[in-house]
C-alpha cells in the first residue's frame, strides 16, 4: 500500500481552491508505505481523497499535488502535459524564445523548460521530478526536437528538497552562445551562466511596452545582459546601462553591437551607491529603470526586501526629469502587488514627488498564474509618470 496522507481539520481549504502544496505541518497522519519521492495519496482529514503528487519527507513540501482525477502517473501523462503546456505558448504566437513550462501553473510541479530557438533549458527543483529526469528527457525531446538540453538546477531551492545543485547537457549539444529573437531585436543568450536558465523571459513583454516611455536620457540599473536597455534604445537618444557584474555588462556591449545600437553606455558598479552618487551630482534622466533581483527568499525577509525597494525606489524618483518616467518592478514573491504598491507610494511621499500609474503590468503570458496559488504570481511591473 503507498502513502496515504491525511490533513489535518480545515486544511483542505487551500488544496481545494487550487494550491497544490501540502506543507508538513498541515498533515494528522500518514499510513502506508513507500520510497521517497513516490507518488502519495492526499485525503482530508475525514478521509476525502483530494489528489495524488510526489511526496519528499526531506522538505517542508511534503507533498506537490499534480493528479486531481483519477489519471495514470508515467511518461504518457509527462508526455501529454509538456505538449499541451507548449500548444498553449504556441496558439498566443510564441515560436522562438519563451517559457514552454511553468512548474504547477501547467501541473507539472517543480519543472521548469525555456525554449531558446533550437535549444531547451530546464530546472527540476523536487525529488519527484528529479527521479524522472530521463523520462522528462525523453518527452521534451519527442515535443520540441531540440538540438541540445541543458539543465541548470543551480538553485537553492534544490537544497531544501535534499537534492545537490547541478548543470549540464542532458541531451545533444549546446553551445556557449544561443542566440535568440526577442521583440524584433537579436539577443545572445549564454544558457550555461546567464541568470535563472540564462535570461529572464518573464519580462520580455514588459521590455518591449517600455519603449514608448523611453525617451531623451534612459538609466537602466541592473540591466543584467541589457534586454531593457536595448528595447530603450530604440527610442532614446542615450541608455546608460548600470549592472554590478562586469560580465553581464560585457554581454550588453555584445548585444548591442549585435543590434548596430551606438545610444548604449555601460557603467559597473553597486546600483544604490551610484543613484545616490548621481543623486548628490545632481544628475537627473527622462526615464529610470529598476529591475532588481529578489531581495528576499522567504516570508521572514519581507520586510527587509520593503526596506530595499523604499530605498531604490526613493533613489529612482529623485533622479526623475519632471514628465519622466520611472518604470520599476519586483520578482520577490513574498512582497505582494499591494505591498509593493504601497512601498512605491512611500517612496515617491518621501521623494516629494507627484506620480501618475501609467501602466500595472505582470509576467508574460507564457508564465500564467494560478488563483489559489499566489506563489505562481510573483512580477510586479509599474510605469509611473514623476511630476
Amino acid at each position: 500500500m503507498g502513502y496515504e496522507i491525511f490533513l489535518k481539520k480545515g486544511e483542505e481549504k487551500r488544496i481545494l481552491a487550487g494550491h497544490p502544496w501540502v506543507y508538513a505541518n498541515e498533515v494528522a497522519r500518514i499510513e502506508g508505505k513507500d520510497k521517497n519521492g513516490a507518488l502519495a495519496t492526499v485525503r482530508s482529514f475525514d478521509g476525502r481523497y483530494l489528489g495524488r503528487g510526489y511526496i519528499n519527507h526531506a522538505s517542508k513540501i511534503l507533498v506537490r499535488i499534480f493528479l486531481r482525477g483519477q489519471e495514470t502517473d508515467g511518461e504518457a501523462l509527462l508526455l501529454s502535459r509538456i505538449r499541451a503546456a507548449d500548444d498553449y505558448r504556441r496558439s498566443l504566437g510564441y515560436s522562438s524564445c519563451y517559457r514552454a513550462v511553468f512548474a504547477e501553473a501547467d501541473d507539472l510541479p517543480a519543472l521548469i523548460v525555456d525554449k531558446y530557438g533550437d535549444y531547451l533549458c530546464v530546472q527540476l527543483l523536487s525529488l519527484g521530478v528529479y527521479l524522472r529526469k530521463k523520462e522528462i528527457v525523453r518527452a521534451l525531446v519527442e515535443v520540441f526536437g531540440p538540438k541540445g538540453i541543458y539543465e541548470r538546477s543551480d538553485v537553492a531551492v534544490r537544497k531544501k528538497e535534499g537534492l545537490p545543485e547541478e548543470t549540464g547537457i542532458l541531451f545533444g549539444e549546446v553551445p556557449e552562445w544561443v542566440e535568440i529573437e526577442e521583440n524584433g531585436l537579436r539577443m545572445d543568450v549564454d544558457l550555461r551562466h546567464g541568470q535563472k536558465t540564462g535570461y529572464f523571459l518573464d519580462q520580455k513583454e514588459n521590455r518591449a511596452a517600455i519603449r514608448r516611455y523611453a525617451r531623451g536620457e534612459v538609466l537602466d540599473c541592473f540591466c543584467n545582459s541589457g534586454g531593457f536597455s536595448m528595447n530603450a534604445a530604440l527610442s532614446a537618444s542615450r541608455v546608460i546601462a548600470l549592472d554590478a557584474s562586469r560580465s553581464a555588462l560585457e554581454q550588453v556591449e555584445r548585444n548591442a553591437a549585435k543590434n548596430g545600437f551606438t545610444n548604449v553606455e555601460t557603467v559597473c558598479g553597486d546600483a544604490f551607491e551610484l543613484l545616490r552618487a548621481f543623486r548628490d551630482g545632481g544628475r537627473t534622466f527622462d526615464c529610470v529603470i529598476l529591475d532588481p533581483p529578489a531581495f528576499c527568499k522567504s516570508a521572514a525577509e519581507a520586510k527587509d526586501a520593503c526596506r530595499g525597494y523604499l530605498d531604490i525606489n526613493l533613489l529612482g524618483f529623485k533622479l526623475v526629469k519632471r514628465g519622466g518616467f520611472l518604470v520599476t518592478s519586483s520578482c520577490s514573491h513574498y512582497v505582494s502587488p499591494a505591498l509593493f504598491e504601497q512601498t512605491v507610494a512611500e517612496a515617491a511621499r518621501r521623494a516629494g514627488r507627484r506620480v501618475q500609474c501609467v501602466e500595472t503590468r505582470s509576467q508574460a503570458p507564457d508564465h500564467p498564474t494560478l488563483l489559489g496559488d499566489e506563489e505562481t504570481r510573483y512580477l510586479k511591473f509599474l510605469v509611473l509618470r514623476v511630476d
